[in-house]
């Protein structure tokens, strides 16, 4: 599904030249569950923007789903994005003025999927994630645990074939973040492949690889043979 080959990403201003990422290169298959590791600054959150198609490397070549895309202007990223791939977010990333309901209804307009169809599928993936008696209520109205549920239905609408995590636990206490956890690892195992960026041992349990980055590069890869 992935491939990146010697990625590199360098941030520059007048006076500084900042490398993200040093020449990093790995593959993940469909249907994987891999936790990206490291401490802050290492490059995690800038090498998932890059495979999220949400920025381009400086540098080397990264193909998804067979589309060498690390040249791609913003219109070819964002037609491959909407189809292909689900966010889930540290703080969320929910529009607090509208309801449940419509932030995951959200990408299937963008889809341009009709009404009715529209509907049937948020209100199933509503009930998938336990959330369907918040379907009229706001953001703001919900606990941590029922926002972070609102976001991982949002980034399933749309039957993405791979979700983006960042940090997804982070803003919860232990019980909601197992809760979340939980629903990723069953995600997976339905087939939906899984990159995490994660500073929590705990979490990256549930992964199946995990990727550490260090300055930018990777220093070590790890397969588990148990999960939780």
């Amino acid at each position: 599904m992935i491939k990146a080959e010697k990625l590199t990403k360098i941030f520059r201003t007048d006076e500084v030249e900042t490398t993200a990422l040093n020449a990093v290169s790995f593959e993940i298959k469909e249907g994987e569950f891999v936790a990206i590791m490291g401490p802050s600054g290492c490059g995690k959150s800038t090498l998932l923007n890059i495979l999220g198609l949400l920025d381009n490397p400086t540098s080397g070549t990264y193909t998804f789903l067979d589309h060498e895309v690390s040249k791609s202007n913003e219109r070819q990223r964002a037609n491959l994005r909407k189809h292909n791939i689900g966010f889930v977010f540290q703080n969320f990333n929910l529009i607090d003025e509208l309801t449940v309901f419509e932030n995951v209804e959200l990408p299937l307009i963008y889809l341009n999927m009709a009404n009715r169809e529209r509907r049937e599928r948020v209100n199933e993936v509503l009930e998938q994630m336990q959330i369907a008696h918040r379907a009229k209520h706001f953001p703001l109205q919900l606990s941590g645990g029922q926002q972070q549920r609102v976001a991982v239905a949002r980034a399933v609408i749309a039957m993405p074939s791979l979700i983006l995590a960042d940090e997804p636990t982070g803003n919860l206490d232990s019980a909601h973040g197992e809760e979340v956890m939980n629903l990723l690892n069953e995600l997976n195992i339905s087939g939906t492949t899984i990159i995490m960026v994660t500073h929590s041992q705990r979490d990256a349990e549930y992964s199946r690889r995990v990727i550490r980055l260090f300055d930018g590069q990777i220093i070590n890869e790890n397969i588990k043979k148990s999960i939780i």
